[in-house]
C-alpha cells in the first residue's frame, strides 16, 4: 500500500499540469493565510509575557526535590512555536532520538543539532513520535549529530509562541522559524559567503522512514512511522508523521545519507539515522526559505496542508500572523498586576494549557482511523484531537476550556467517542492514536461527565454513555485487555469494591496501586452515575452512586488514612503513611487519602469530622508532605473550603503559586503533563479551581491580581476585580456577586458562563467567619 502511494504522489506532484498548477498558487495566491480566529487587536502585547523556555531546565523547589524522582524533576516542557492545540510543533532540538521521558529540548544543553517538526506531548514523560528534523550547515556537509552538532547559546536565542531565533556562531549563520496548525516555514540568513547545507532527517528510533528529494525542484517528502508504548509497546501505531518540504531557492546540489555514508541516489527508506540533504551556494546575506507540510494521514495530506496554510513566501508577514492568533487566545483571559513577573508567569502557562489536546485531522478533514492500520477517515464538520493526557488534565486543563472554549471541549468529546466507536472501547488514555492504559483510573469517563452536566453538547450522548458503561460493567476479553482497553482490575474491583493487595495488575504499564485504583474508580462511577441520571438510567445511576462510595473500603480509621487491604479485610502492613508504597500511584498514603473529589464532606465524615479533616489537611501541609508536583493533590488545597477554616485555602494557595512556580527555566514543580501544572496556576491565580469538575463547583480563594477579565463565549465578559485593605492583603472577608452580598464560598459553572462582575474583599488578617458557615458550602453529596 506504501509503495503504491509513493507512485501515486510521484505522478500527482511530477506531472507537468501539476507543476504548472503549483507554480502559478506560488506566484498569483498573495491573498492571506486563513487562520481561524484572526481579528485585529490593539490591546497590551500579552504575547510578550510568554516564556516558552520555562519548564525547559530542572525544577528547584523545595517540594520536587523532596517528593520528585529522576525525569519527574523537570517540567519537561519545550520552547514549542505553533498555534493552540495545533498538530505539529517546532523546536530547537538538542537531543536526537525519540526517547521515552526525553524532550527534544533541554535548557542544560550547549549542542543544537537542528529544529524539530515535533508530536512531544509537552510536559510528559512519554516519547515524541512521528517527526523530523531540518539542520542547516555552513562549510562542508556532515551527516552525524558529532559533525553537524553546533555550540548556541541561550542569549543568543529569541524565543516566543509564534517564533524562533538563534545564531550559530561556528556556522556564522542565523536560523528562524515560524509555524500554523500544521504547517511551518523556516529562513536561514548567512553571515558569510559560503556553501549551505541543509539536513531534512525522519527521526526514527528503529531504523524505519523514508525520505526523497528532487534537487531540481526543491522539494522533499517523507515519513516517520509512529510506534506505540505502554501497551503495545514498539508495535506500528497505525499511522506516520509524514512531511513536505518546497524550497524558494534552486539548489546546486542534493542526495541522501545513512549516518556518514552520502548517496546520489533520491530515495532512501528503512536504515539507519537516514536523511536528504540540499547543498546552495551563497553569498552573505543570503536567505534560504523553506515552507513545511505535515501531516498524519498521507504526503498528498501533508502537502495540501501547507497549500492550505502557507500561500507565499513571506516570513514576516506570516510570523505576525501567527503573533495575532496567539493575542486572541492568550487576551481571552486579561489580568491587571504591578508585579510583571506573575505576568509573565500567568501568560506562560495559559501558553502551556494550549499544546494538548493535539489536532489530528487534516485541513480537508482525513485522519488516520484510531487504533487502526493505515486505515484514513475523513470527518464531516469539526476537528478530531488526539493525545489526551487524561489522568492529568481532566482536572483542571480540560475544565478550563469547558470555560473558554465550549466548542474545542464537543470536539474533543466527539474525539472520544469516536475513538471508541473504531476501537470497540473508549480509551482510558489515548495517546498516539492508540490505547495505552498508561495511568489509573477511567478519566474519559471523568471528562465526558464533566463536558456534559456543562450542556455542552456536538456528540452523541447515548453513544458516549454505552462506551463509558461499558468501561464501568465490563470486562474485555483478553486481547482486548492487554491491547490496553478496558478498565484494569475491573473484575477484582466489582467482586471486592476495593481492589485487594492479592491483584497485582499485572497487564498494565503501572502495575500494582491497587488503592490509588479504588479511589480513581469511585470517582469514576460518580461521574457515570450524574450521566445516568441526567439520561433517566435510574438502575445504573443507582448502582454507580453507591459505587462512588467505594473509596470508603480502603479508608483505616485507626490510621485515619487510605491504606493497601487484602481480600480477607485485612490491612497491608507495616503502614508507612509518608512514603511511596506499592498501593500508591506516585505518591504517599498520607498525599492520596485526599483524593475523594466527588465526597469531600464523607471523607471528613470518615475521619471523624469536619475539624479532624481541618487537622489532616494542617498535618500533611504542616509537614512538608504536600507535593503539587503530582496531579493527585492538586484538590488537596482547596478542600479547607469544607471545613470552618476556609482561609486555610487561601494561605495554602497563595504559598503555593509563590513558592511553586517561577519566570525561570526551572520554573516549574514537576512534569507539567500536557498543561495541568500550568492549568492549576491559572485557575488559582484567577482565584478558583474545579476540585470535582463534574459538580460544576469552583472552590473560591484569593486571587492574585487586582483583575481578571475573561471573554466568554455569547460575547459576554466576565470580571473579577480584587479589593485590598492594604498591599499585603491576602485573606477574604466578604464577595460580591453583581454589587450583592455573595455568601457561599464557590462558584458555579452555570453563573459563570452568565458574566457579571465578582468582588473580592480581601483584609491582612484570616477571617475566621468567612465561608465558614456548612451552608456556605459545596453541598454534601447525596443519592
Amino acid at each position: 500500500m506504501k509503495n503504491s502511494l509513493h507512485k501515486r504522489f510521484m505522478l500527482a506532484l511530477f506531472s507537468a499540469a501539476t507543476q504548472r498548477i503549483f507554480l502559478f498558487f506560488l506566484i498569483c495566491l498573495t491573498s492571506p493565510v486563513f487562520v481561524p480566529g484572526l481579528v485585529s487587536l490593539k490591546a497590551q502585547d500579552v504575547v510578550g509575557y510568554v516564556q516558552p523556555l520555562a519548564g525547559t531546565a530542572a525544577s528547584t523547589t523545595a517540594a520536587s526535590l523532596k517528593h520528585g524522582d529522576g525525569t519527574e524533576l523537570n517540567a519537561n516542557t519545550i520552547p514549542a512555536v505553533g498555534l493552540p492545540f495545533g498538530m505539529t510543533q517546532f523546536t530547537p532540538q538538542t537531543r536526537q532520538s525519540e526517547t521515552k521521558c526525553q524532550p527534544p529540548y533541554f535548557y542544560k544543553d550547549n549542542v543544537l543539532t537542528g529544529f524539530r517538526a515535533t508530536h512531544w506531548l509537552s510536559g510528559s514523560c512519554t516519547q515524541d513520535y512521528g517527526s523530523f528534523t531540518i539542520m542547516p550547515m555552513m562549510g562542508k556537509l556532515k551527516t552525524t549529530p558529532a559533525g553537524y552538532g553546533t555550540p548556541f547559546s541561550h542569549q543568543q536565542e529569541t524565543t516566543a509562541p509564534n517564533y524562533y531565533k538563534v545564531t550559530l556562531p561556528a556556522y556564522e549563520l542565523d536560523a528562524e522559524f515560524t509555524a500554523t496548525l500544521r504547517s511551518g516555514m523556516m529562513q536561514f540568513t548567512a553571515q558569510r559567503s559560503d556553501s549551505l547545507y541543509v539536513l531534512i532527517m525522519p527521526n526514527s528510533d528503529q531504523n524505519k522512514g523514508y525520505i526523497q528529494v528532487d534537487t531540481k525542484t526543491g522539494e522533499v517528502w517523507g515519513y516517520n512511522p509512529a510506534h506505540r508504548i505502554y501497551q503495545g509497546w514498539g508495535k506500528p501505531a497505525g499511522f506516520s508523521g509524514y512531511f513536505y518540504l518546497k524550497f524558494e531557492q534552486q539548489a546546486a546540489t542534493g542526495g541522501t545519507f545513512s549516518e556518514d555514508k552520502v548517496f546520489g541516489a533520491s530515495l532512501i527508506e528503512n536504515r539507519k539515522d537516514i536523511g536528504a540533504y540540499l547543498g546552495f551556494k551563497l553569498n552573505k546575506g543570503a536567505v534560504v526559505c523553506i515552507r513545511i507540510g505535515t501531516s498524519f494521514s498521507s504526503l498528498e495530506g501533508a502537502k495540501r496542508n501547507l497549500e492550505a496554510e502557507i500561500k507565499d513566501w513571506d516570513f514576516a508577514a506570516l510570523t505576525a500572523r501567527n503573533k495575532q492568533v496567539w493575542q486572541k487566545a492568550l487576551s481571552q483571559v486579561k489580568v491587571e498586576t504591578d508585579v510583571v513577573k506573575d505576568k509573565r508567569i500567568f501568560y506562560t502557562a495559559l501558553y502551556h494549557t494550549m499544546q494538548h489536546p493535539r489536532l489530528f485531522n487534516d485541513a480537508d478533514g482525513t485522519y488516520p482511523r484510531f487504533s487502526g492500520n493505515y486505515q484514513l477517515k475523513k470527518l464531516a464538520k469539526g476537528n478530531y484531537y488526539d493525545d489526551f493526557s487524561m489522568w492529568d488534565i481532566y482536572r483542571a486543563q480540560l475544565p478550563l476550556f469547558e470555560l473558554l472554549r465550549p466548542g474545542l471541549i464537543s470536539d474533543a468529546v466527539q474525539s472520544m467517542v469516536i475513538k471508541g466507536e473504531q476501537g470497540g472501547w473508549l480509551p482510558i488514555f489515548p495517546c498516539w492514536n492508540s490505547y495505552t492504559a498508561a495511568m489509573v483510573g477511567d478519566h474519559g469517563t471523568s471528562f465526558i461527565a464533566s463536558a456534559y452536566t456543562k450542556g455542552i453538547r456536538g456528540y452523541d450522548i447515548n453513544s458516549a454513555y454505552q462506551l463509558m458503561r461499558q468501561n464501568a460493567f465490563d470486562m474485555p476479553g483478553k486481547e482486548d485487555y492487554v491491547n490496553g482497553k478496558g478498565r484494569r482490575a475491573l473484575d477484582s474491583y466489582l467482586k471486592y469494591g476495593y481492589i485487594p493487595m492479592e491483584d497485582s495488575v499485572p497487564e498494565a504499564f503501572h502495575k500494582k496501586e491497587q488503592v490509588s485504583r479504588t479511589l480513581e474508580y469511585a470517582y469514576n462511577d460518580y461521574a457515570l452515575a450524574v450521566v445516568a441520571k441526567g439520561l433517566g438510567k435510574t438502575a445504573d445511576y443507582e448502582t454507580l452512586w453507591k459505587r462512588g462510595q467505594n473509596y470508603r473500603n480502603v479508608f483505616d480509621p485507626a490510621v485515619n488514612m487510605m491504606r493497601g487491604r487484602y481480600i480477607d479485610k485485612t490491612w497491608y502492613a507495616p503502614f508507612r503513611g509518608h512514603t511511596k508504597e506499592p498501593y500508591i500511584t506516585e505518591g504517599t498514603p498520607q498525599q492520596y487519602t485526599f483524593y475523594v473529589p466527588q465526597d469531600v464532606q464523607g471523607l471528613a465524615n470518615l475521619m471523624g469530622g469536619r475539624k479532624a479533616l481541618e487537622a489532616a489537611l494542617d498535618t500533611l501541609f504542616n509537614g512538608g508532605e504536600y507535593w503539587h508536583g503530582n496531579e493527585p493533590g492538586h484538590q488537596i488545597p482547596f478542600m479547607y473550603n469544607y471545613t470552618a477554616a476556609a482561609w486555610k485555602t487561601q494561605l495554602r494557595v497563595k504559598e503555593i503559586l509563590a513558592d511553586e512556580y517561577s519566570d525561570g527555566p526551572g520554573g516549574l514543580s514537576g512534569n507539567d503533563d500536557a498543561g495541568q501544572m500550568s492549568a492549576w496556576y491559572v485557575f488559582a491565580a484567577m482565584g478558583f479551581y474545579p476540585l470535582d469538575p463534574v459538580s460544576n463547583n469552583y472552590i473560591l480563594t484569593a486571587p492574585l491580581f487586582k483583575s481578571t477579565t475573561i471573554a466568554l463565549p455569547g460575547a459576554k465578559t466576565l470580571k473579577l476585580l480584587t479589593r485590598k485593605k492594604s498591599k499585603s492583603s491576602g485573606y477574604i472577608y466578604a464577595v460580591k456577586w453583581n454589587g450583592k452580598v455573595y455568601e457561599k464560598n464557590y462558584l458555579t459553572y452555570e453563573k459563570l458562563m452568565k458574566g457579571g462582575r465578582i468582588e473580592i474583599f480581601l483584609q491582612d488578617e484570616p477571617n475566621l467567619n468567612w465561608g465558614a458557615r456548612p451552608d456556605d458550602q459545596p453541598e454534601e453529596i447525596k443519592p
